[in-house]
């Protein structure tokens, strides 16, 4: 049964069938083999109780918060503002594009949004200073990842959704592996151009005075980050209220910026709907998926070949850990996520993990699928903001950056509290 479940979900893959498509094709496929009655029938309760969820809601306000910020040209002016301070650095302008990443991160919630926006803005400059083009596009697929880590997170609220765990929680445990994880980027950019000065790109100069010019442009960003999160850790608002109040934050910054036109709105419109009509199909026939491989028994037979193999708590992670990182390389990584989560999470809370640092390793592993061939969702993504190349240039561009994940994987298994000191001190 297990083997044949794989057997055609690679085959579906394999022939380019979209994701949302593959997942239900194959739930249709497991009830017609296996199913002693209709379970396709229960496609409509699961498609209405899926999408009625409160938390879910907050996924199309966080991608329209994104939309705004992008074509109001707020992460344009963040971009160019951050150039201003690390001109210094070996490297100088990657990292700006990992920086950048981080701060439309604390504001997006999505690794894809985060890597096509700041991609956009970013890629002129790459050819005008002469930068190595593979390591330049490398620090923005891998950046990119940063959009669902450092909170607020779609993933993240997906996870608490499948797992019941504290969004709140999940966010603050997300916060201090975010900054590290930036900052292991950034000293993996300063160690190759170190050991390769050849591609470092052209130093710029600057001046203190540009610098604090500059500043005011860092701020919109940062205020729509803590009018989100600052609302949730308060007890003001749940994730999706806040969601909702970054919007109307990005709004009035946009109105402020004399860029809040009718065609901005509309495309920031088109552009949500285009997005949460993917992850919304994704989410549907995934949660159809699950519904199916738990009613033929195939959730049960996978847990009891786990726990026949009588594995102890860490080797049990390891093999959960290198499960993820096999399968990332096939699988789109919502996707993957919420057809696996429900069935491996369990086991290991069993085994004695907490469910918070659980989600945390949970989004790494993804954020390394996302730059993992052949199928890292954001290699394609910056690929497809190029007028030009291969995607090889991508991905060997982040190549270096896949091996910073598992760096940070290996960290956050060494000392959980990396992830967990934050909850643990709110709940204190």
């Amino acid at each position: 049964m297990i083997v044949t479940t794989i057997a055609i979900l690679l085959a579906l893959l394999a022939a380019a069938v979209p994701v949302a498509a593959a997942l239900g094709v194959l739930g249709l496929a497991l009830e017609q083999i296996y199913a002693r009655f209709p379970l396709s029938l229960a496609m409509g309760e699961l498609a209405w109780s899926t999408s009625n969820s409160f938390l879910l809601v907050a996924i199309p306000f966080f991608v329209l918060l994104g939309e705004i910020l992008l074509r109001s040209g707020t992460a344009e002016r963040m971009y160019a503002a951050l150039v201003q301070w690390v001109p210094w650095l070996p490297g100088g302008l990657m990292h700006a594009n990992i920086a950048a990443c981080a701060l439309f991160a604390a504001t997006s919630g999505s690794s894809v949004a985060t890597a096509a926006t700041i991609g956009t803005v970013a890629l002129g400059e790459m050819e005008r200073r002469g930068y190595s083009e593979r390591l330049f596009l490398g620090t923005i697929a891998a950046g990119g990842t940063l959009g669902i880590l450092i909170p607020p997170s779609i993933n993240m609220i997906v996870y608490g959704v499948l797992t019941e765990t504290s969004i709140p929680q999940l966010y603050l445990a997300g916060v201090v592996p975010g900054i590290i994880l930036a900052s292991l980027f950034s000293l993996t950019v300063l160690v190759v151009c170190l050991f390769r000065p050849t591609l470092a790109g052209e130093r710029m100069s600057t001046s203190w005075q540009g610098r604090w010019r500059s500043l005011p442009d860092l701020i919109p960003p940062m205020l729509i980050f803590f009018a989100v999160v600052g609302s949730i850790y308060a007890g003001l608002a749940t994730a999706t209220e806040a969601a909702a109040l970054g919007v109307l934050a990005a709004l009035a910054v946009a109105a402020w910026r004399r860029r809040l036109t009718w065609r901005v709105l509309r495309e920031a419109l088109e552009g949500t709907m285009r997005t949460t009509a993917m992850i919304m199909a994704i989410l549907v026939a995934a949660y159809f998926l699950n519904f199916v491989i738990t009613s033929i028994g195939l959730t049960a037979l996978v847990n009891r070949f786990i726990l026949s193999l009588g594995l102890a708590p860490l080797e049990l992670l390891l093999v959960v850990i290198g499960f993820y990182l096999v399968l990332g390389m096939f699988m789109e990584t919502l996707s993957m996520m919420v057809a696996t989560v429900p069935i491996i999470i369990p086991l290991l809370i069993r085994a004695g993990f907490d469910p918070v640092w659980l989600g945390v390793l949970v989004v790494l592993l993804l954020e390394t699928a996302m730059i993992t061939p052949p199928v890292g969702i954001n290699l394609y993504v910056v690929q497809g903001l190029r007028p030009r190349g291969r995607i090889d240039d991508v991905i060997i561009g982040a190549a270096p950056f896949v091996l910073t994940l598992v760096m940070m994987i290996a960290l956050l298994i060494l000392w959980p509290d990396l992830a967990l000191w934050l909850p643990r001190t709110a709940r204190g």
